[in-house]
């Protein structure tokens, strides 16, 4: 693996104290033609003041925490299975997987990749309301705690893709403050890194074990950097291989991909209720489904299993998990 200072100058690394959304910015510069379309580039800041999440929602962005957009050159059309390579690529990550080894130690619940576009882990409402007490959960939803997003973006010039930009927003020191505009559903609470690592020594020290010597030293944003740069251009290789293989009638290595993201997949086996809103808002047209999630498919979606034994496949929609 390259160094630090080598892949960063390699993706031709830029770095904004402040910036509205690192994607929007990356995007408007490779269309502009301010930077080259056929090279990789990587933007960060320390913080945005109009970040993006999924479905127009904003992404709150307080100081600490990793902001990071890469554009890569790509030009076969991306679909909804990117995003679940990609998930699985952070969570192969050496901070998620060091954090990720302590959580089984401990017989906690190891962050995951939610679909489409999330890391965390789900768990007990009453787990949360110890955190936010003034949640009122009646309806015995498991919350998931969210700790990175994912913001898949295609780059097109006059009826041409040039690429696509992947956006990663991870919780590092911060966790932001929820509300209408940027939480999805109800049943969603943020996290961080930190958040998860104090959780762990907390554990330590409840039986006893003082001075760890598994105690964890969070990587530098920089170090983060780095490791989710190499994570997301892996993922793209990924993709065009498996786009190729798709192509020629072949499956071997998508079904290898399915399997491994069985793995560590934080839906499947789960009872789920899914909101599906109308593409243009209309709430006569919405439509909502219950059922067990079974995985995955070859195009990225999500297979539920209706609760009358039928199996469909889900594009798009708000998930809450029932306990």
């Amino acid at each position: 693996m390259p160094t630090n200072a080598a892949l960063l100058s390699k993706l031709h690394h830029r770095h904004f104290e402040d910036c509205p959304s690192t994607n929007t910015k990356l995007i408007n510069d490779v269309k502009s033609a301010a930077l080259d379309a056929k090279a990789l580039h990587l933007l960060t800041a320390s913080r945005q003041s109009a970040g993006r999440g999924q479905r127009t929602r904003s992404w709150q962005s307080p100081v600490g925490n990793v902001y990071l957009s890469l554009y890569h050159p790509i030009t076969m059309p991306v679909s909804g299975l990117l995003s679940l390579i990609v998930g699985r690529r952070l969570v192969d990550m050496p901070v998620i997987q060091t954090l990720n080894q302590q959580l089984l130690a401990q017989n906690l619940i190891p962050i995951q990749v939610k679909w489409a576009n999330d890391l965390g882990y789900y768990q007990s409402d009453q787990s949360i309301q110890e955190q936010s007490p003034t949640i009122n959960n009646a309806d015995n939803i498991l919350y998931f705690n969210k700790l990175a997003g994912i913001l898949i973006e295609p780059v097109w010039q006059q009826g041409k893709m040039l690429g696509v930009v992947i956006g990663v927003g991870l919780n590092v020191k911060a966790t932001p403050k929820l509300n209408d505009n940027n939480r999805e559903g109800m049943s969603y609470h943020a996290l961080s890194l930190a958040d998860i690592t104090a959780l762990l020594e907390k554990n330590c020290q409840n039986h006893g074990e003082k001075n760890s010597k598994n105690s964890i030293n969070l990587p530098s944003l920089n170090e983060l950097y780095q490791q989710i740069s190499q994570a997301l251009i892996h993922a793209v290789a990924n993709f065009e291989q498996l786009v190729i293989e798709q192509n020629q009638s072949q499956s071997p290595k998508t079904y290898d991909f399915l399997q491994k993201f069985n793995q560590v997949d934080a839906l499947r086996g789960k009872s789920v209720i899914i909101n599906q809103d109308s593409a243009w808002g209309n709430s006569e047209t919405s439509q909502t489904m219950s059922g067990k999630v079974i995985g995955i498919d070859g195009n990225g979606c999500l297979q539920l299993q209706r609760d009358d034994g039928k199996i469909c496949a889900i594009f798009t929609g708000t998930i809450d998990v029932m306990g």
